[in-house]
C-alpha cells in the first residue's frame, strides 16, 4: 500500500466511530474492486490472464495477489488485495497517531501497478485503503499516471475523469488531492515529479483540514488552509468517495490504452521507457511509505514489491536531445500542470 508521512492531525472530541460493520463492508468493496479491475484489464489486454496467489499473514490476515505477465498490452502488472490485523501497531502508524497505542489494528486495501510494453502507453498506479485502530480510523488512496511520451490529451482525460469522481462528493476534493499527489509523487533527489500525477489523499477521517501531509508551506497545504474545515464528512461519505474514485479507474485509463496501443515504436523509444522505469524503482524503494508499512507488518514480500517493473535500465548522466519528445517530457510534463482544464485549443499546457 502506498502511504504518505504526515504531521499528527488533530482529533476532534466529536470524532465519530465507524459503524459496527465497517470492516466487512470495506473488505467486500476492496475485493470487488480488485475483481472488476482485473476483469476489465483482461478484456483490454485481449490475451493475458491474471495468475492468483493466496497468502496468509501469521500474525493475522492475508490477501490475494494477482499478476499478469507477457500479455498483448501489459508486460507485467499486479492488482493486489490485502487485509491484515493484529495487536502490535507498526512504528510508522504510532509515530503519526500515538492515540492508537494499546488498540488492535485492522488495515485493508487494493493496490495496482501496470507496466505496459508499448512505450506510448503510460504506466499507471492505483491504491485505495482503510485503517482502523480503536478510536482512530481513516481512508486513503489515489491514482497517478506515469507517461513515457508526452500526450496532453491523455493526461487531461485521466485528470478529468478523477475530478468528476471527486466532484460527486465535494467540489474541493480534487483541487486539494491533485496538489497533494503532485507533492507526494516527487523524487526530491531528481527534482522532478514521477509523472503527471492524479489524486492522492490520506488520513481522511472527516475531521480538520483536507490536507494531512508533511509540507505545511506547500501548494496543497496552502489551498486546504484557505478552505478551513470541510463540514459534514462522516464515515459513510468518505466511504462513498473511496468507492467513486476506485470505480473511476477503468474509465480513466482504458481510453488512453485504446488510443496508443497500435502506435509503432523502435529501439530508441523502448530504451527511453526502460530508462524512465528506473525512476519508478527509485521512488518505490526510497520514498514509498507503503513499502515500509508492508515490511513492518510482515506482509508478503512478493506482493509488496510487485510494483517494480520487469525490465529497467539506468544510464549515467543522461540528457534528452533538445527538441525531441523525450525533452518535452522533462521540460513540460514532469512539472505540475492544470490538466483538468486542458483542452486541444489551449495555447499552453
Amino acid at each position: 500500500m502506498s502511504m504518505s508521512s504526515t504531521s499528527t492531525p488533530p482529533v476532534s472530541a466529536q470524532s465519530t466511530r465507524p459503524p459496527e460493520d465497517s470492516q466487512a463492508r470495506i473488505s467486500a468493496f476492496m475485493k470487488n474492486l480488485q475483481e472488476s479491475i482485473c476483469a476489465g484489464l483482461e478484456r483490454l489486454d485481449g490475451g493475458g490472464q491474471f495468475r492468483e496467489d493466496m497468502w496468509e499473514r501469521p500474525e493475522g490476515g492475508g490477501g490475494r495477489s494477482r499478476v499478469i505477465r507477457e500479455g498483448n498490452i501489459f508486460e507485467q502488472g499486479g492488482v493486489n488485495f490485502s487485509e491484515v490485523f493484529g495487536d502490535k501497531l507498526p512504528p510508522s502508524i504510532l509515530k503519526q497517531r500515538p492515540e492508537a497505542e494499546g488498540h488492535g489494528f485492522y488495515a485493508t486495501g487494493t493496490s495496482m501497478v501496470l507496466h505496459p510494453r508499448n512505450p506510448y502507453i503510460p504506466t499507471v498506479h492505483l491504491n485505495y485503503r482503510y485503517f482502523e485502530a480503536g478510536p482512530v480510523w481513516w481512508f486513503g488512496g489515489g491514482a497517478d499516471l506515469t507517461p513515457y511520451y508526452p500526450f496532453a490529451e491523455d493526461a487531461a482525460h485521466f485528470h478529468k475523469t478523477l475530478k468528476t469522481a471527486c466532484d460527486r462528493h465535494h467540489s474541493e476534493y480534487y483541487p486539494v488531492f491533485k496538489r497533494w499527489c503532485d507533492e507526494y509523487f516527487y523524487l526530491k533527489h531528481r527534482q522532478e515529479t514521477r509523472g503527471v500525477g492524479g489524486i492522492f489523499f490520506d488520513y481522511q477521517d472527516g475531521q480538520g483540514a483536507l490536507y494531512r501531509g508533511p509540507h505545511a508551506d506547500g501548494p496543497a497545504a496552502d489551498y486546504s488552509r484557505k478552505l478551513g474545515e470541510i463540514e459534514s464528512r462522516d464515515w459513510e461519505s468518505l466511504f462513498g468517495l473511496a468507492q467513486s474514485c476506485g470505480h473511476s479507474f477503468l474509465p480513466a485509463y482504458e481510453p488512453i490504452v485504446e488510443r496508443r496501443r497500435q502506435l509503432e515504436y523502435g529501439e530508441r523509444e523502448r530504451n527511453f521507457q526502460l530508462y524512465r522505469r528506473g525512476r519508478y524503482v527509485e521512488f518505490n524503494l526510497v520514498y514509498d511509505r507503503g513499502t515500509i508499512f508492508g515490511l513492518q507488518t510482515n506482509g508478503r514480500t512478493e506482493s509488496i514489491l510487485m510494483s517494480l517493473p520487469p525490465l529497467v535500465r539506468w544510464e549515467y548522466g543522461y540528457q534528452p536531445e533538445p527538441g525531441t519528445p523525450e525533452a518535452q517530457l522533462y521540460e513540460e510534463f514532469l512539472k505540475p500542470q492544470d490538466w483538468a482544464n486542458w483542452s486541444a485549443t489551449s495555447e499552453s499546457i
